[in-house]
């Protein structure tokens, strides 16, 4: 009777939010891997010495301060990619999704309080990220940061769009985790976990520009230096955002 009543007082998207909310803040590993490992790896390179050191072949900037953009992006792919999809791909391996669909909480509001909790974690991995290298390192703030902004959300709009993807291809929680673990290699290697985009070689710097993280890489770093962020960078994560939406959309199942 008290969830019936909390559901008609708040509404069913509201409800199921504030329960995987609950549900979500209990797995201490997802809160770690998203929150903390991001800011914790950060801290680590920025305590090698000739990682703060400006680099003139980096137009004057260290090596630490194109690793927070790097750290920005890592909090996401946590999120999108090994956090969500195991969660939906299990609720509709365990038939919750199709038990939904005969209440009022229509499944819809289960896949929306998803994208806006991971998503909220996400951007609080960002500035996580970004309060560490200021204040540990000395790292400047973005000093463009609407074009910043504008290029986290687009960033992590992606990586949702990429993880919904990955829930929709999949039919079992073991083949989602296997699917997340593949992509999340490929992403971490794009987004310059490894090696920063800006010092790859040109012709893989270029390839690695066309897919969603080089692309935010890129468009974070530059936003961070006070220049706008390149439009061809902006649209390489908008053209993502909107094909693995659309595939997303075509390809989900409740059941």
């Amino acid at each position: 009777m008290r969830t019936a009543r909390t559901t008609r007082t708040t509404g069913p998207l509201a409800a199921v939010l504030r329960t995987e909310t609950r549900l979500f803040l209990r797995e201490p590993g997802s809160l770690f891997w998203i929150l903390v490992f991001p800011a914790t790896l950060l801290t680590i390179l920025g305590l090698i010495p000739s990682f703060r050191q400006d680099d003139p072949a980096l137009g004057g900037r260290s090596v630490i301060d194109l690793y927070v953009p790097v750290a920005v992006l890592l909090g996401m792919i946590m999120a999108g990619l090994q956090a969500m999809p195991p969660v939906l791909t299990g609720y509709r391996e365990r038939g919750i999704l199709r038990r939904m669909s005969a209440t009022p909480v229509r499944p819809s509001a289960l896949l929306t309080a998803q994208i806006v909790l991971h998503g909220t974690a996400s951007a609080g991995s960002a500035l996580l990220a970004m309060a560490v290298g200021r204040t540990a390192f000395g790292v400047r703030l973005p000093e463009h940061a609407l074009g910043y902004l504008l290029a986290l959300v687009l960033a992590i709009a992606c990586v949702l769009a990429l993880g919904a993807t990955i829930c929709a291809l999949s039919r079992t929680t073991k083949a989602s985790a296997a699917v997340g673990s593949v992509a999340y290699l490929v992403m971490m290697f794009t987004a310059g976990v490894w090696v920063p985009v800006q010092t790859m070689p040109d012709l893989l710097r270029r390839v690695v520009e066309t897919t969603p993280f080089g692309a935010a890489s890129q468009a974070l770093n530059q936003a961070a230096s006070g220049n706008w962020p390149g439009w061809a960078h902006l649209g390489v994560m908008l053209l993502w955002t909107v094909a693995l939406g659309a595939a997303a959309t075509r390809l989900f199942r409740w059941e």
